[in-house]
């Protein structure tokens, strides 16, 4: 009998052992072996057709079969109003481009305030309202501290992005999507972050290349989400600097470097802008109206694109070498005009 009681007793005490060992492995978290940064989980609720909030649900939206990777720029009412807005331009390019119809159903709009909140809204897009303290409605002129302070709020929300897994590319709405820039970008897992640049120094890898943060696609990654969070606790000790140079200055001091944050600069020959045309017409994807000032003088020029661009399609050598070597870019008088 005494014998039958030991046998119970073990098989009792085997069988909690069990049960434990069971609910740690259910319940049990590798936090000590994460990286400081994880990507967030955000709990479904009945909210926003089942995410905890619209950004998360717009972001699913937009990535749907597409990787969790969105295209995302940031508008205002001054992009969004007059009788050809540049957000009118934008998606134009879309339209005429080559390949670049269906992107708009990875676009997400991010408007910071009402007007071109609902602007998007009645176009059909994905949109998202990106609500500040202070209006950010009116023109933000080049270096003015409206435009700064818009910089830094945008760095913020681009960084938030990451941290909920998200990948994407961020373009500029002053940009012009003239092909598919997907197939030039390196999918290498190694390359956290590609960028398109003011001038091209003829190495892709080189710091050298003064990166310009209209146009680049960035990785969800432990890298990416600590750069990010360097760049944006810069914000109050850099007044008066815009976010692309101290982003500059992060580089200098090394920390690319030290995280094994791998960057590739974008050629202008495909990656173009106002700074460096590209002189390849049947190579060219997007043109960026960097080195301008003003909205009107960006609307005035990117026009002038687009008709360039319209006469390249309709012209019967298009296809050909000769057809390409001939044709020439508009000049770029408006924004020229625009810092006097």
């Amino acid at each position: 009998m005494e014998f039958m009681k030991d046998r119970i007793n073990q098989w009792a005490l085997i069988c909690g052992l069990l049960v434990g060992t069971l609910y740690l492995l259910i319940n049990w978290t590798p936090s000590g072996l994460l990286l400081p940064f994880r990507e967030e989980r955000f709990p479904r609720s009945k909210s926003a057709g089942g995410y905890k909030d619209e950004l998360g649900k717009v972001l699913a939206d937009a990535s749907t079969g597409n990787n969790k990777t969105v295209i995302m720029t940031v508008v205002n009412k001054a992009y969004v109003e007059g009788d050809k807005s540049m957000l009118d331009l934008f998606l134009e390019g879309f339209w005429l481009g080559e390949g670049t119809r269906p992107l708009i159903r990875r676009l997400l709009i991010v408007a910071t305030d009402g007007t071109s909140f609902d602007r998007c809204k009645f176009l059909g897009l994905h949109c998202y309202q990106l609500k500040t303290e202070d209006g950010l409605d009116g023109e933000k002129v080049y270096m003015s501290p409206g435009f700064l302070r818009m910089m830094w709020i945008r760095t913020q929300f681009l960084g938030n992005v990451l941290k909920r897994g998200y990948s994407f590319i961020f373009t500029d709405t002053d940009i012009m999507w003239l092909r598919d820039p997907f197939p030039r970008l390196n999918q290498n897992r190694g390359v956290d972050f590609q960028i398109s640049v003011d001038v091209f120094n003829g190495d892709p890898w080189s710091q050298g290349n003064p990166m310009n943060t209209g146009f680049y696609m960035v990785r969800s990654n432990n890298r990416s989400i600590a750069i990010f969070d360097a760049w944006y606790a810069r914000r109050n000790a850099s007044s008066g600097i815009k976010e692309q140079d101290v982003l500059r200055q992060i580089r200098k001091e090394g920390m690319f470097r030290r995280l094994g944050f791998g960057v590739r600069y974008l050629e202008t020959v495909y990656f173009s802008g106002f700074c460096e045309s590209s002189r390849d017409v049947g190579a060219v994807i997007t043109v960026h109206a960097n080195c301008c000032r003003t909205i009107a003088a960006k609307v005035a020029d990117l026009t002038a694109v687009l008709h360039d661009w319209k006469r390249f399609a309709r012209s019967p050598s298009s296809t050909s070498t000769n057809g390409t070597s001939a044709f020439r870019w508009s000049k770029h008088v408006a924004c020229r005009r625009s810092w006097h």
